[in-house]
């Protein structure tokens, strides 16, 4: 039994030793190692272990364990000061590490320099624990083996014992240099037995354009860093613009031009979004500021006057009362001629076309128009923005050719993409007199959009079949249109006056029977009805429809009554 005693107190002396027998350059490094604690967005403390400095700016590595769920965390130095965790550099859930910045307040910290050469087998090494007293126990150990582990990395297994509170603490050589990152070992040998994360694999831990979607850093509520360019970081704002709330993507964009304060596409950005939050008169001299800096920034000044285009435009389109300074569509348009001018893009050309066109000046909108027409950039869209601006010069023959033009960018059968402008090519050919043609549009419509139509497409379709003759496909589109929606009364009027022209007199009244059942107030039904009567020459109660239609305001029937009941 003395013998067995003998041999564990022999073991604890050769791993467990006192402060004041250790080499030199250990009460210096003591100062990087320090306590770490996490808490959650109700300020309860929800996990504690250790950590150290690997730079003298506050960069620091953990576990990951401590970390996860946390909302907030802080550190106590080997003097007991508290500091901020700031942000989460990097982090890996399945070897367990962290990096993270802490807020040093712009001071620097002792820092454990990180050896570049990994511990050969039966190497010694130390280990340092966290302590605020000037004297404390360190462990000594030696390094068993050391596996690759993603990649070029060493994972290592140490004969070194270690207590609950040593996790996460350092691992470092003869020199005082960090190798790796304690972790504790779950088997049966793990009173004799530790294991390190390589300290290189930590540090070079780092946040990416994907890291949005690591699970890893998604399970900690603490601020992410911004990856190290300027191209991932931008790929990073864009991927979580649309999963961010407004004021949470705001402060996004604000650490990104902290750190990239020449980054034109930030300010542009930036500007948009304060923009969406807040037209308050403060705010848009931000916006202002913000469209400044940009130009200032770019080196493409065409695309920041583009932009700045834009937001006018957009911001003129919430209808604000009063607009922001000399904020106008003139004035936008100013923006985009000066991009004109810089750089003749198409896309520029179309904004200012549809400046123009907001303001009704549909000349320069179609010039705009054209010029994008006669780009490689031309586009069914482009097209029916020209020809939407000649039907409004009263240009219908000019119009329908650019229609046409559009319809022929598309190749048949169409697919639901050429079906919007196929209904309006249809509309138009319709107001031209060319119902038949307009008809046909319709019809294709139909099919491009796999007969999935609602109860006004029928009315309209039968409108245009109406107009164009085709008595029995308006019947039945009218017919359509009341079985999808039974309750609209216009729907039963035209259906009345489609009978009523192919001489089914009684069918007609059968109608407008139906449709006074659902609202006798109606006045259209008495005036058809009155209409009818007149063409079976039963004008009594002709008159009796529309004296009954003149009560309920129909503003026609005094003209019936003039002309049939006098």
């Amino acid at each position: 039994m003395k013998q067995k005693f003998l041999l564990l107190w022999l073991l604890s002396a050769i791993t467990l030793h006192s402060w004041g027998q250790a080499p030199k350059w250990l009460d210096k490094t003591r100062n990087a190692v320090f306590s770490l604690i996490a808490y959650d967005a109700d300020g309860k403390m929800v996990h504690t272990g250790n950590g150290f400095f690997i730079g003298e700016d506050g960069t620091a590595i953990a576990d990951y364990s401590v970390f996860e769920g946390a909302q907030r965390a802080v550190v106590v130095d080997a003097q007991g000061k508290q500091m901020d965790v700031e942000m989460i550099l990097g982090a890996n859930e399945m070897y367990d590490v962290t990096k993270f910045l802490v807020n040093t307040g712009g001071k620097k910290v002792t820092a454990l320099p990180v050896a570049q050469v990994a511990p050969a087998n039966n190497t010694t090494v130390f280990l340092l624990p966290y302590s605020t007293q000037k004297g404390g126990d360190y462990a000594i150990g030696n390094v068993q083996r050391a596996d690759r582990v993603e990649g070029s990395y060493s994972y290592y297994t140490l004969a070194l014992a270690l207590k609950d509170k040593m996790v996460s603490c350092p691992l470092v050589n003869n020199d005082g240099q960090v190798f790796a990152l304690a972790q504790k070992s779950s088997g049966a040998d793990s009173t004799t037995v530790c294991y390190g994360m390589d300290v290189k694999f930590a540090n070079n831990l780092q946040v990416s354009s994907l890291s949005f979607n690591d699970n890893s850093l998604t399970k900690i509520g603490i601020k992410k860093a911004l990856p190290d360019t300027e191209e991932d970081a931008l790929a990073l704002l864009y991927m979580v613009s649309m999963r961010l709330s407004l004021p949470d993507y705001l402060q996004l964009l604000n650490d990104f031009l902290d750190k990239f304060p020449n980054s034109a596409d930030g300010y542009l950005r930036r500007a948009n979004v304060q923009l969406t939050i807040d037209q308050s008169e403060n705010s848009m001299r931000k916006v202002e500021a913000d469209l400044d800096n940009a130009l200032k920034s770019s080196s493409s000044k065409a695309e920041v006057y583009y932009n700045k285009a834009n937001i006018i435009y957009s911001y003129l389109g919430t209808n604000p009362q009063p607009p922001y300074k000399n904020w106008t569509v003139d004035s936008a348009v100013a923006e985009v001629d000066k991009a004109i001018q810089e750089s003749p893009l198409p896309m520029y050309y179309q904004l200012k076309g549809d400046m123009l066109f907001s303001k009704a000046d549909y000349a320069g909108a179609y010039e705009a128009y054209d010029a994008v027409n006669h780009s490689a950039l031309v586009s069914p869209a482009s097209l029916y923005s020209a020809a939407k601006t000649k039907e409004l010069m009263q240009d219908s023959e000019a119009a329908l050719a650019l229609m046409d033009s559009c319809i022929a960018k598309f190749a048949p059968p169409y697919t639901t993409e050429a079906a919007p402008y196929l209904l309006e090519r249809g509309r138009m050919r319709d107001e031209a007199g060319q119902s038949r043609q307009a008809l046909l549009d319709y019809d294709e419509y139909y099919r491009a959009v796999s007969t999935q139509v609602n109860d006004v497409f029928y009315y309209l379709r039968g409108q245009v079949a109406f107009r164009a003759r085709v008595y029995q496909r308006a019947l039945d589109d009218f017919a359509e249109a009341i079985e999808m929606n039974p309750q609209e009364l216009t729907y039963r009027a035209e259906l009345a006056v489609v009978n009523m022209r192919v001489g089914r007199n009684e069918e007609a009244l059968n109608v407008l029977a139906e449709a006074e059942k659902i609202d006798p107030s109606y006045s259209e039904i008495y005036r058809l009805k009155g209409l009818t009567y007149v063409q079976m020459k039963r004008n009594s109660e002709a008159c009796e429809n529309f004296n009954k239609a003149k009560e309920l305001g129909n503003t026609e029937a005094q003209a019936l009554i003039d002309r049939y009941c006098n």
